[in-house]
């Protein structure tokens, strides 16, 4: 490719991939859709291309689409829950998070519930709620109508909604719970863990069938609170747990000689921990130890 294309790709490539990841929930694949969408690039008659923005979000976008469907039904068949993949997001992987709605966009918590959409009412609100195009410019992108873009993004939202409750805890205030709470947990002190803990926490792990973690949601402050006990008092040697910024969020990450070995969401609410969610799964560890 000639320099100048190259530049105009490179110039978009860190949006295309944050648009990637929020439609598919995988930064491994959003890298992959980037490439294809480079490939296609490369192969265009780019004198032709009016908007280099729009014709390169069209092609990703739409690859997105198509690749869910395929995504949808690996996942129905994915041992235990699936969660996203974890990306770090302090130094603006994922474009700006400056307020509490651009975190929670891209927040553990609201990627899974976007599971809930089909293929077009995720791009479409995508598209819409953290990007900001408007729905004339969504329509050309998905080859729908302006009025149907403006139908789809309404019950999209509808159904976010309904399976996604929003938080407006400063990050450093919720650092200071997620401190106290893996404090309690790493000395296994189980009622310091219950006070802290809403009566219908949620403890979700995503192993992926390729090392332990439960297949079922943990619920309830108790049940809970011993787990996280049990989990954080595992004595590995060159084991190191620490807080880092991961999906907007402050998030415990455990690593061994450097090595990701987990990272576990934690959703507060108040002055309480409402759910923890933890990746396990190596294949989606990946990106984070290459960043």
């Amino acid at each position: 490719m000639e320099e100048d294309g190259l530049r105009v790709f490179q110039t978009h490539r860190p949006r295309l991939f944050a648009l990637a990841y929020r439609m598919l929930g995988s930064a491994t694949e959003a890298e992959d859709a980037v490439q294809e969408t480079y490939l296609r690039w490369d192969g265009a008659e780019r004198a032709e291309i009016r908007s280099a923005e729009a014709w390169l979000t069209t092609v990703l976008v739409n690859l997105c689409r198509s690749w869910l469907v395929s995504a949808r039904a690996r996942r129905e068949s994915y041992v235990g829950p699936w969660l996203p993949e974890p990306v770090p997001t302090a130094r603006g992987q994922l474009g700006p998070l400056e307020t509490v709605e651009e975190r929670e966009l891209v927040s553990l918590a609201l990627l899974t519930t976007l599971e809930r959409l089909s293929p077009v009412e995720r791009a479409v609100f995508v598209l819409r709620e953290a990007f900001g195009y408007a729905h004339r410019e969504i329509a050309d992108m998905l080859a729908v109508t302006e009025s149907n873009s403006q139908q789809i993004f309404r019950r999209a939202s509808l159904r976010v909604r309904e399976g996604h409750s929003r938080y407006d805890r400063p990050r450093d205030q919720g650092r200071e719970l997620i401190e106290r709470f893996l404090k309690a947990a790493r000395t296994g002190d189980i009622e310091a863990l219950e006070r802290m803990l809403a009566a219908d926490a949620v403890a979700t792990a995503d192993g992926g069938g390729i090392v332990t973690a439960a297949r079922r949601p943990i619920l309830g402050a108790h049940n809970v609170a011993r787990y996280a006990a049990g989990l954080f008092q595992r004595e590995i040697p060159g084991l190191e747990v620490v807080l880092e910024e991961i999906n907007g969020a402050y998030a415990v990450v455990a690593r061994i000689t450097g090595t990701p070995f987990g990272v576990v969401g934690v959703e507060t609410t108040a002055d309480v921990v409402t759910g923890l969610r933890l990746i396990l799964n190596p294949d989606k560890l990946g990106y984070l130890s290459r960043v």
